[in-house]
């Protein structure tokens, strides 16, 4: 299967660039300066109505940490059943107990709510004490994607950590490389890892990049 590009974007305007850069499909977000939040009901509305690619949304209550109150959780139920409304391909959430594990009680809720879609969990999945033990709960709770920089601060310094990811993974759940990754260091990651998705802001030339693997 050839390596797929996924581009986070935080506006019309950029998500129109992705495509036109040829990603595969595109995580929308809030603004990106603080990791990104959850997108506005009326971009995610436009996106939809115009791009071709696969659309999914980053459904995050606030910046900071991933540990959420009952009413951060309300508001991530119902963001994720607007996008889901509007046409979401799929959405990308995370929660974590004050432990630094795996919220399994609350991303159950969430899948419930989610399904059929696909349903990822992002970075937050940097942030737990043993990600071996995360993989294999988020694979239980039927999550497709893990996107993940190795628990490093770039993909690149956190190469032998989602190798081993991937191959721990296998085709239960995808592996999506993400953290300061260029269409100039691409290639070494991909070669490095075995990753089939690879996750950036800087998507322009990233196709291109990923086109012979």
């Amino acid at each position: 299967m050839a390596v797929r590009v996924e581009a986070a974007v935080d506006s019309f305007a950029a998500a129109l660039a992705a495509q036109v850069a040829g990603v595969h499909r595109i995580e929308l977000c809030g603004p990106l300066h603080d990791g990104g939040t959850t997108p506005s009901a009326g971009l995610i509305a436009r996106c939809l109505e115009r791009l071709l690619v696969s659309v999914h949304v980053l459904v995050r209550p606030r910046v900071g940490d991933f540990v959420y109150t009952d009413d951060e959780f309300e508001i991530m139920k119902r963001d994720i059943a607007v996008a889901k409304e509007l046409g979401a391909d799929g959405v990308v959430i995370g929660i974590l107990t004050p432990d630094g594990e795996v919220d399994a009680d609350r991303l159950a809720e969430l899948h419930a709510v989610a399904s059929p879609l696909s349903v990822g969990f992002h970075r937050a999945f940097d942030a737990v004490k043993d990600q071996d033990e995360a993989l294999e709960l988020l694979v239980s709770l039927q999550f497709d994607t893990i996107l993940t920089s190795g628990a490093a601060e770039t993909a690149a310094e956190g190469t032998p950590r989602i190798k081993h990811l991937v191959e721990r993974a296998g085709d239960r759940i995808g592996i999506i490389a993400g953290g300061s990754i260029t269409s100039g260091n691409v290639g070494a990651l991909i070669q490095g890892t075995g990753v089939q998705i690879v996750h950036g802001r800087s998507f322009s030339g990233m196709a291109e990049a990923v086109g012979g693997f």
